[in-house]
C-alpha cells in the first residue's frame, strides 16, 4: 500500500512535498502506520464513502496516515487519497472489479443490439463476481 521513494524524485519546500515523476505536480510524502511512506494528493481531504476501502487514507493525531477500511464508513469520516488516482499522466487502477467486468458485459450486449443478435432475456452479470465491496 505505501509507496516507493523514486528515484530522482525533488525534495520541496519542508521536505515532505515531492514531485510526481509522471506529471511533474507535487505530492504529499507522508509517514503511515507500518513506517512505509505513501505519497498523497496535497489538499485534498474527501468524504470517505466517495473513496474505495482500501484507497481510504485517514490522518492520525501524530500526523501519520492508514488505510480506513470500515465499511460502511462513518458518514462525517474524512480521508485523503493517493496521487496516483488522481495523476492524468498513469493509468486508473482497477478500483472495482466487479463494476468493470458489468461495464464490459454492457458494452458487449450493446453490440450484440446493435447486430441484430437475438437476446434471450435480461443479462444476469458475470457470474464469478461476487456482491461488491462498495464501501
Amino acid at each position: 500500500m505505501g509507496a516507493v521513494d523514486y528515484e530522482g524524485s525533488r525534495l520541496w519546500g519542508r521536505g515532505r512535498m515531492y514531485t510526481c515523476p509522471y506529471c511533474g505536480l507535487p505530492q504529499d510524502r507522508v509517514l503511515t502506520l507500518e513506517q512505509d511512506w505513501v505519497l498523497l494528493e496535497p489538499g485534498v481531504d474527501v468524504l470517505a464513502h466517495l473513496v474505495p476501502a482500501e484507497h481510504r487514507w485517514i490522518v492520525l493525531s501524530d500526523g501519520r496516515v492508514t488505510v480506513y477500511g470500515v465499511c460502511p464508513p462513518v458518514a462525517t469520516q474524512r480521508c485523503r487519497v493517493e496521487h496516483r488516482l488522481t495523476c492524468a499522466a498513469q493509468p486508473l487502477p482497477d478500483l472495482w472489479p466487479w463494476l468493470t467486468a458489468m461495464r464490459a458485459e454492457n458494452a458487449r450486449r450493446a453490440q450484440r443490439s446493435e447486430s441484430g443478435e437475438a437476446q434471450e432475456g435480461p443479462c444476469e452479470g458475470p457470474r464469478e463476481i461476487g456482491f461488491p465491496d462498495a464501501g
